[in-house]
């Protein structure tokens, strides 16, 4: 299997080169593959794929967040081919990152509640090319970290305030809750971006990131818990996940 690599997989690899010390997590003695960061024997590498979208994601991660297995931002670079992500600095922001937000291509949108935005920062509600404009693609800013992390990051982020945010309603995010059977609901990264995807128009690929995330967490929770979890539930995820693809893929 020849699996080319992208921009998360290239910056796990610079981040894990400058770490002075490994890096140590829960899990930290499992032999891992070294793209999917699951389990050797639960690699889910053979089922990766990614579909065609006229959407753009840039992830901005908290310094560690990249090299934590359970980090679900590089499922969202599995899946749409044009994601780029920095690991993000308070006193000097990447060049590069800085100019594909302000490459005119591009229309970015932090995705960050409406709560936080600055004084005459715009918030909008709806992504699709109708509201922005068909020769521009959606450049979608998540902030990788936890929400701690992420509030700082935004904070201090003084290129990020001049940005719209996109804000979800809390009919979106109730309902989604709803569909996945949550009481205490949280959203992950990759599911935050399955949305996103779905709110700008592409709902059978928001499907398929969802799919893999789903796939993701199984494989994850197996790989920590050897006797308690059905091995059947892989197969029946894996089964959605090939599902999802063929749903997104059948207009192509």
């Amino acid at each position: 299997m020849n699996l080319q690599k992208h921009a998360i997989h290239h910056l796990y690899d610079y981040r894990k080169a400058i770490s002075s010390r490994p890096f140590t997590a829960r899990g930290k003695n499992v032999v891992r593959c070294q793209l999917c960061l699951l389990a050797e024997h639960l690699c889910t590498c053979k089922l990766r794929q990614s579909v065609g979208s006229k959407l753009a994601f840039m992830l901005i991660m908290y310094d560690d967040e990249v090299l934590k297995p359970s980090n679900s931002g590089r499922l969202i670079a599995d899946v749409i081919p044009d994601t780029h992500a920095f690991i993000w600095s308070r006193s000097e922001p990447n060049r590069k990152m800085l100019s594909i937000i302000n490459d005119p291509k591009y229309q970015p949108f932090v995705i960050f509640p409406a709560e936080y935005a600055r004084e005459g920062q715009p918030v909008v509600t709806d992504v699709t090319a109708g509201h922005i404009g068909a020769d521009k693609t959606p450049l979608f800013i998540l902030l990788d970290g936890s929400w701690r992390e992420a509030i700082k990051m935004f904070r201090k982020s003084e290129y990020l305030h001049h940005l719209p945010l996109f804000s979800f309603s809390p009919e979106t995010t109730a309902s989604y809750a709803l569909r996945k059977g949550a009481r205490d609901f949280q959203l992950g990264t990759a599911e935050v971006a399955s949305l996103a995807i779905a709110a700008a128009g592409e709902p059978d690929n928001g499907a398929v990131l969802e799919a893999w995330f789903a796939l993701f967490v199984e494989s994850s929770l197996h790989g920590r818990s050897r006797n308690n979890r059905d091995p059947e539930n892989i197969t029946r995820l894996a089964a959605q996940l090939e599902q999802s693809l063929l749903q997104a893929t059948k207009y192509l």
